[in-house]
Parts: structure tokens; C-alpha cells; sequence
């Protein structure tokens, strides 16, 4: 049961291999914005906290998403958890290895997708025109200017993590800009060997 991170600035297509690997291997995919979503409703003394949270716009603590990704980790999954959004500070890869440590499970592998930024923005820019043409709603972070500015945010707090994780020997870089098809296959050949 393979514990994984997928680490890549946006657009390099985490969500798209979290979900092929969910749809495949059963593997089950924390990310903490749908994890935060949910707990909003489920009525839990943990949702109330995030609800409460939420509802005055503020940022939910490293601590409370900690804590719903330990309720996810204690649930169990069979086949693996993927980390999606989680870690992205070297303080929260801290609290992850620990949380991880607490609960009795590995990180096996942080795969990283490597992917060219100019390149990247072009991949945004044209998802968005195929949305537009075929009449799909345009997510609101698919133009250059606020791409940019996410790019700019992934290289100053989320980056750093790539570093950590390669001095722990756990990093593994696949080319993100290959056809979809073959990333997987890369992620695959990393799964089965952990």
C-alpha cells in the first residue's frame, strides 16, 4: 500500500494522474481543499471548527488540516494514499512525516513533475480556448496573468519541497510534459518498485 506525493506546479497534471491512479490502482487521492469542503458540512466537532473558520475568511491552520488528514490515514485505505495539495511548506512536510510516524505508515515515494513554464502556460492557455469552444466554463485561474502569479507562489513555498525530499532519497522526477499515457506509465514504474 504505496503512500505518494505528487508535487508540481499548477497545471502539470497532479490531478489528472491522482485520478488515474484512484481509477486503476484503488489508490485513494487526500486533497485537502475537497477535505476542507467536506468537513464544512459534515457537522463533526472538526467541521464546525473549519466551517467557523471558513465563514470568516479565514486561512484554516496547518494544525486542523493535519487533523482531517489524520482522520483520512486512520479510516485506512487499502491501496495507498496520494497526497494532492499537502504538503506545501517544508513546516507541513514536517507535520506530514510526523503524522505519518504517529500513525504507523511510509511516505514511499514523492513524485514530481517536471514541466517546462513556458510550455506550461501554453498548456493553460489552450486548455482554456478548448473550454471556451466547446461552450465548457473556464476556470478562473486559466489566463497567463494569474497563472503567472500561481507559478510565482509554487516557486517561493511549494518548490523548497523538492529539495527536502531529495535529501531523504525519497524524490522521483518524471517528465510532466510527456503525453499523459506515458506519465502514468512513469508513475507506475515508480509505484511498483516501492
Amino acid at each position: 500500500m504505496p503512500n505518494i506525493i505528487l508535487l508540481g506546479p499548477p497545471g502539470a497534471g497532479k490531478g489528472t494522474q491522482a485520478k488515474r491512479l484512484e481509477d486503476e490502482r484503488g489508490m485513494v487521492q487526500l486533497s485537502t481543499g475537497d477535505m476542507l469542503r467536506a468537513a464544512r458540512t459534515s457537522g463533526t466537532e472538526m467541521g464546525k471548527k473549519v466551517a467557523e473558520i471558513m465563514d470568516k475568511g479565514q486561512l484554516v491552520t496547518d494544525e486542523i488540516v493535519i487533523g482531517l488528514i489524520e482522520e483520512k490515514l486512520t479510516q485506512g485505505a487499502s491501496a495507498g494514499f496520494i497526497f494532492d495539495g499537502f504538503p506545501r511548506t517544508l513546516k507541513q512536510a514536517d507535520a506530514l512525516g510526523a503524522l505519518l510516524l504517529r500513525t504507523g505508515q511510509r511516505l514511499d515515494a514523492v513524485i514530481e513533475l517536471v514541466v517546462d513554464d513556458t510550455a506550461l502556460v501554453a498548456r493553460i492557455v489552450t486548455r482554456a480556448d478548448e473550454a471556451r469552444a466547446a461552450g465548457l466554463p473556464v476556470r478562473a485561474d486559466d489566463n497567463p496573468e494569474v497563472f503567472a502569479d500561481r507559478l510565482r507562489e509554487y516557486y517561493k513555498k511549494t518548490a523548497p519541497l523538492a529539495g527536502y525530499y531529495y535529501a531523504k532519497g525519497d524524490l522521483e522526477q518524471i517528465d510532466g510534459m510527456a503525453a499523459v499515457d506515458t506519465v502514468a506509465a512513469s508513475i507506475a514504474k515508480v509505484l511498483d518498485k516501492a
